[in-house]
């Protein structure tokens, strides 16, 4: 029987970091009841990643913010019982996946909590065992976390969740590191938890395609931190689209697109906008393959672009007008005992925005940071503008790279965000005065003038991404590698970030990132390198490559949902 006690009440909730300007959230007002799928949305910096650690106690029992109102979970005040007790009503799964992993394996990883619970040793087993099934990481229940990729880790910890059983369980971006079969293994997993009708799930997620079918209700922070709207999916998608637009918001890229093609005039306007590219195919004008370069940027024609090069068909071969400013060869890179990378190949080309590829294990980071020097290469495998990252000062370096990690906090270093943009300028001895007006630059670019003084820890997930980005720009050097660099940004401060790595590429900076996004890839690389258990299995022009999905499928990826409905709809992508 379903109760009718809500699973979480919160009542007039305003939090306040230290230190921090002004709260985030602010007044916020809400119930959670069993067999509910709520999505939260709001710009960076709204406090939703703030507003998730309110739920179990860590805020304010173990971090410090001040907090009025009152958070209650299983009837429980939140204000007034420790964490331990909170766990067992509200599971959470934190936007990065190491700040909980604390054991030496997989399996011993999941069973920690449910150990702590005291619960007899057959159901920590089946609590286990089950878990690591649905996440797909049964296989390497013996290996240590720190072995497995981003994406692995983030399983992991959804894992850790599902094995604490408790009625809500909170998920901050849980897909975000995962590659599209890890997305559907976790949705799936998810979608059995809230089945029963006696659990309910609350998500800050900013890939909404794959959500879509799984949410029935969205609540929206604005930008000052307090509810804008609260209703169900379409109710709220649909009837406040402009204002979910004006405000930064993720929306469903169906959803984008179809506005982008009523604005056109192709769609009337009085069709409902969709929010699933299956409900967007239904709409469309029949025919029509030129539908498909309304919606996504093509950047060429077939005529111009290098045939497709997949290393099961053919050996490495680079493009004959090719200009490479970056180059490996037989590229080896290891880590501990195990061989991540094998004889890679790869030539990224001076002015262009190369997106790197892969499903989860693949090697995408290990690739960018051998790249970058951050994880010395073998000596004269790795070539950027006649430099060796092997043997090169880390200042030549990071003269010549600028590195964006996929954990903001492994490279800050500094008590302020004015400083820590300041810190490379200083190291080059540039002038107190250009300093000042160089990093002032660099906070209006990246809206983050009103945290100059905060220490980065304290910053949004979005905001430290942004400073990040900055960090590695403001010395203005000739390569930026980026892993993940849109994750933890809002849909406006996402766009503005690409349109900023794409007007440094006019500006002739050769741009590296790493990325599970492949609409993000279909929308702004000029290149793709797609890797697959260590090796290049197909790079060329992108356009080139969404030609074909067998460039992808083979190396265990997806075309997004979008473009696999569209093409189906339109012919435009053979299959």
């Amino acid at each position: 029987m379903r109760s009718s006690a809500p699973l979480l009440r919160v009542r007039e909730l305003t939090l306040t970091h230290a230190d921090a300007a002004r709260p985030s959230p602010s007044d916020v007002t809400f119930d959670i009841a069993q067999g509910e799928v709520v999505l939260l949305l709001g710009p960076s910096g709204s406090g939703k990643s703030t507003l998730t650690l309110a739920l179990n106690g860590l805020i304010p029992h173990a971090l410090p913010a001040a907090m009025t109102g009152t958070v209650e979970a299983g009837g429980i005040d939140t204000a007034h019982a420790d964490t331990a007790m909170l766990s067992t009503h509200v599971a959470m799964v934190f936007q990065d996946p190491d700040a909980q992993i604390v054991t030496g394996t997989v399996y011993d990883e999941v069973a920690f909590g449910p150990e702590n619970l005291l619960l007899p040793v057959d159901e920590v087993r089946t609590r286990t065992e089950d878990a690591l099934r649905r996440v797909s990481l049964w296989e390497r229940r013996d290996e240590n976390p720190d072995r497995l990729s981003g994406g692995g880790r983030q399983r992991l910890a959804i894992a850790c969740a599902l094995a604490m059983g408790s009625p809500l369980m909170v998920l901050d971006e849980p897909t975000a590191n995962l590659d599209p079969q890890g997305i559907d293994d976790v949705y799936a997993a998810l979608a059995d938890v809230v089945a029963t009708g006696d659990r309910a799930i609350l998500l800050v997620e900013h890939n909404l395609d794959a959500a879509m079918t799984f949410v029935t209700r969205t609540i929206v922070l604005d930008q000052a931190g307090t509810v804008a709207f609260d209703g169900p999916v379409d109710e709220i998608l649909r009837g406040h689209t402009e204002e979910l637009v004006s405000m930064g918001v993720w929306l469903p890229a169906a959803t984008l697109a179809a506005r982008m093609l009523r604005e056109r005039g192709i769609l009337s306007k009085g069709v409902p906008l969709p929010l699933t590219p299956e409900e967007l195919a239904a709409v469309l004008p029949a025919g029509g393959a030129h539908l498909q370069g309304e919606i996504t940027p093509a950047g060429g024609n077939a005529e111009e672009s290098p045939a497709i090069r997949a290393s099961a068909m053919h050996p490495y071969e680079p493009a004959a007008d090719a200009h490479p400013l970056i180059r490996a060869r037989g590229l080896t890179v290891t880590r501990g005992r195990r061989e991540i990378l094998h004889r890679v190949d790869l030539d990224i080309e001076a002015g262009s925005l190369t997106a790197i590829v892969g499903a989860n294990g693949a090697g995408k980071t290990t690739l960018i940071q051998a790249i970058a020097g951050v994880v010395p290469p073998p000596k004269r495998q790795v070539d950027v503008d006649g430099l060796d990252p092997a043997t090169a000062s880390p200042r030549d370096l990071s003269a010549r790279i600028g590195f964006v990690f996929q954990n903001p906090e492994h490279q800050f270093i500094a008590p302020t965000v004015f400083d820590e943009l300041a810190h490379g300028l200083r190291l080059r001895r540039v002038g107190d005065a250009e300093i000042r007006e160089r990093v002032q630059a660099m906070l209006a670019r990246f809206g983050l003038e009103h945290k100059s003084e905060v220490h980065p820890f304290l910053l949004s997930g979005g905001e430290k991404r942004r400073l990040s980005v900055g960090t590695a720009l403001i010395t203005g050097p000739r390569v930026l590698a980026l892993d993940e660099p849109t994750f933890g940004q809002d849909r406006a401060r996402a766009a503005e970030l690409l349109d900023l790595l794409e007007a440094l590429r006019d500006d002739g900076t050769t741009i590296v990132i790493v990325t599970h996004d492949l609409q993000l890839v279909a929308e702004h690389a000029t290149h793709t390198v797609v890797l697959a258990d260590g090796r290049v299995h197909a790079t060329g022009r992108t356009e080139t490559l969404f030609r074909d999905e067998r460039a992808f499928t083979t190396a265990g990826l997806r075309l997004p949902a979008l473009q696999r409905v569209l093409a189906s709809r339109t012919g435009a992508v053979p299959s």
